[in-house]
């Protein structure tokens, strides 16, 4: 067990996917995680999924676009543990409608959670991380910089969200580290034996990417040598948003 002077991370959007996945690996690694999620379902079964773990790990339901829920998450994830070293901005959301049928209110959710969320979870953690020249990870998307049609609002927010990333680092600098991570393709599924040759192949690593691909880099980012790394997006897609291709 970690002893209690183990650092504390907070993984949004934690109770599934890539923040799971990121989760698990902290936990292996003495990390003491604070596990928000909007979802109830999900955070039920963390016991079972994460065994004797769950004795330093939090589950917090917490709707990270509404500032009084991040606040009091912040307190929860401080009565609990104490201190704040690691921020992982990974909750997020996506809306695929033409455009004509976007409403003001599914973009305003959308942007609400994967933008909105990430700036008040940094404002009301940035003084704690500060005190333990901690880290911020936030999780954006190849959907950034390339789209498929009808996501509007998803890509405007990964966009957003590498903006905030550097405007964060050179703000809270040099307290506070603060980078992002664009995943590509990343099977969160649960079941590989569906994806098709085909799908393997577009890639030039030769595989679809896993939600561990990604905890990986979270894990690196975070490690207190890397102290040197800030304001910096990493893209981890397998190689396939450099591949031309012709059709």
């Amino acid at each position: 067990m970690p002893q209690k002077s183990s650092k504390v991370a907070i993984v949004t959007g934690g109770a599934h996917g890539i923040g799971l996945a990121t989760a698990q690996l902290l936990l292996e690694n003495e990390y003491r995680v604070a596990i928000w999620d909007s979802s109830q379902g999900p955070l039920d079964s963390l016991p079972k999924i994460l065994g004797k773990k769950m004795k330093v790990c939090l589950a917090l339901r917490c709707d990270i676009s509404n500032e009084n829920e991040v606040q009091q998450a912040v307190r929860n994830t401080l009565a609990q543990f104490g201190r704040i070293d690691v921020l992982m901005n990974n909750a997020g959301v996506m809306d695929e409608k033409p455009l004509a049928e976007v409403t003001l209110a599914d973009w305003n959710r959308v942007i609400g959670t994967n933008l909105t969320g990430a700036f008040l979870s940094a404002k009301y953690t940035a003084a704690e991380l500060s005190k333990h020249r901690g880290c911020i990870i936030n999780m954006a998307s190849t959907r950034a910089f390339q789209s498929e049609a009808d996501t509007f609002s998803y890509s405007a927010s990964k966009g957003a969200l590498i903006a905030l990333t550097h405007s964060l680092a050179v703000s809270l600098g040099p307290q506070v580290r603060v980078n992002s991570i664009s995943p590509g393709w990343i099977d969160v599924t649960g079941e590989p034996e569906k994806l098709r040759k085909k799908d393997h192949e577009q890639h030039p690593a030769g595989r679809v990417g896993t939600p561990d691909d990604v905890a990986r880099m979270v894990l690196f980012l975070a490690n207190d040598a890397n102290d040197f790394i800030t304001g910096q997006n990493f893209v981890v897609d397998g190689g396939m948003t450099k591949k031309m291709i012709y059709v």
